[in-house]
């Protein structure tokens, strides 16, 4: 066997949960894409699933969470009754957008700064702390709403969750493109932001691998660099495409986009994303060499309510109305 192979071999072995993950993904696609008779990837289909699991957004506080070695059990509570606070305060109180959304995303950081306070200063464990937070602000969504439903919010509100991006192409040139490919319609930018975001994917990858090669890094054989960034641009596209057929890009999809690079850059390139996994780690030993695990763990928890304050509003929105039941997408039963 040439040493190639045996290079290939060995590092697929040593990373085979990361390409047996994007395998899996593909299999399960398939699967149900036959299943459906096709139903699976259309247009509508993906984008309802954008908009539907919308509120996924607060996984990326809880990825901050779970890193420093937390947990937090109230994130669906917390997002029930920011929701509720949001219905009551914009649909009963009439306030306007502008300061109840503000006022919303406040209180979800101090639901968040509460908690991150008895577990990081009096060392209470996540799992209690946490557990009574549900419990409690599920408590307070039902009384807040005293039992009733309410509703509906105005359009502008409900922009957040179901509003798309407007097609900025000339109208001629995006009727052009849909006669050509025989659509009823399309929106060019949702394609050309499909082909510039594959194109930023495939240079940071190559950026990526140079620098590891100056270093002396041994990154991963070449096939599959190629064959990864290829199935990443390709399902990119294909997304894009697709939306781009339909209504374009979802508000959604833009927010969790931005929020996403914003968090990837927190997490991988500055101080106290490093912080964080040093925490996670071991936080005696981080502690022991400066690193104010506290703060961190406060900072953490702060941070994962305010992200469950915008899934609640992102929820509520789609929904267009708050009833006791409906704005807890997470139950214990």
């Amino acid at each position: 066997m040439s040493e190639t192979k045996k290079g290939i071999r060995a590092y697929l072995a040593s990373h085979l949960r990361e390409y047996g993950l994007l395998l899996a993904l593909l299999a399960i696609m398939a699967f149900f894409q036959i299943m459906t008779g096709g139903v699976m990837l259309k247009s509508v289909n993906i984008t309802n699933l954008f908009l539907q699991n919308s509120y996924i957004i607060m996984a990326l506080g809880m990825l901050v969470v779970i890193v420093a070695d937390h947990i937090d059990l109230s994130v669906g509570s917390v997002m029930g009754f920011i929701g509720a606070l949001a219905a009551v305060m914009i649909v009963q109180w009439e306030l306007p957008l502008w300061l109840a959304i503000p006022i919303c995303l406040f209180f979800g950081a101090l639901i968040g700064a509460a908690q991150g306070y008895w577990v990081a200063y009096w060392s209470i464990p996540t799992f209690i702390v946490t557990l009574a937070g549900m419990l409690v602000f599920r408590g307070l969504s039902l009384w807040l709403l005293e039992g009733q439903s309410v509703g509906p919010f105005p359009k502008e509100f409900q922009a957040l969750s179901t509003g798309f991006i407007p097609d900025f192409f000339p109208e001629g040139v995006s009727n052009s493109i849909a006669d050509f490919f025989g659509l009823r319609r399309f929106n060019g930018s949702t394609l050309a932001s499909g082909i510039i975001a594959a194109a930023v994917i495939v240079w940071l990858g190559l950026r990526g691998r140079a620098r590891d090669k100056s270093y002396g890094i041994e990154g991963e054989p070449r096939s599959f660099f190629i064959a990864r960034n290829a199935i990443v641009a390709a399902a990119l596209l294909f997304v894009c495409f697709k939306l781009s057929t339909f209504r374009g890009l979802p508000n959604v999809l833009i927010t969790m986009t931005v929020l996403t690079v914003i968090y990837t850059f927190i997490t991988e390139k500055t101080t106290i994303g490093r912080r964080v996994y040093a925490v996670g780690g071991n936080e005696k030993a981080a502690e022991l060499s400066g690193i104010k695990t506290k703060r961190l763990t406060f900072i953490a928890f702060t941070n994962m309510g305010m992200l469950a304050a915008l899934a609640g509003l992102i929820f509520a929105a789609r929904l267009n109305t708050a009833t006791p039941r409906r704005v807890l997408p997470f139950n214990l039963t």
